[in-house]
């Protein structure tokens, strides 16, 4: 994570905003499955593997539902009671296992994908200039903060000064003079499964 290596923090464009798709750059994840077994009508299993049915590929565009939940069962996403989303397999615009794990299902089928915290937004990390105190008077905007509040961030590291990299920073301390943010991401350190239907494949 590039916040992680980021020195001289600089404050809060606003508050993150609802809705908007989590998503995480890193690679080499390993997806567990837990895929249902269809029965053949000969009465053998088979794993859908049917000659002629249409199956997700890469560079196929897909439209999804789905819902991430934390392993208690808290969601934290879903876009079940909207409309389905729009995915490009192999564009990585989502975690790349959730787009791994689409390749080679049919319209209709549904998975269940378990990644843990070292396959999905990494370990917390408590060092490493995660943790940054901020004065007040250094905020874009006046905001009325709140502990657990998300805001975006602008992170200038040395080597690049000139060019900030925008990240999700949550409030986890308030005085009258300082804001004190921790720059993981809201799910780092946490395991998170995903609930999946393929809806169509266009």
């Amino acid at each position: 994570m590039v916040a992680g290596r980021a020195r001289g923090m600089r404050a809060a464009a606003g508050p993150k905003r609802e809705g908007e798709p989590v998503k995480a750059p890193l690679a080499g994840v390993v997806v567990s499955l837990l895929v249902g077994i269809a029965s053949c009508s000969d009465g053998t299993s088979s794993q859908g593997e049917d000659a002629g049915v249409e199956r997700a590929r890469a560079g196929d565009t897909v439209l999804v539902e789905y819902t991430g939940k934390l392993a208690d069962g808290t969601i934290f996403e879903s876009n079940v009671e909207g409309e389905a989303r729009g995915i490009l397999i192999g564009a990585e615009d989502v975690l790349p296992a959730f787009e791994r794990a689409l390749v080679g299902m049919a319209p209709g089928e549904e998975k269940r994908i378990e990644l843990a915290p070292e396959e999905a937004f990494g370990p917390y990390r408590s060092g490493e200039g995660m943790i940054h105190t901020l004065p007040r008077s250094s905020l874009a905007h006046t905001l009325d903060l709140e502990v657990g509040q998300q805001l975006n961030a602008a992170v200038f590291h040395p080597d690049d000064p000139e060019k900030p990299v925008m990240v999700t920073v949550t409030v986890i301390e308030l005085t009258d003079d300082t804001v004190t943010v921790d720059a993981n991401h809201p799910l780092a350190g946490k395991s998170i499964y995903f609930e999946v239907k393929l809806v169509e494949i266009l």
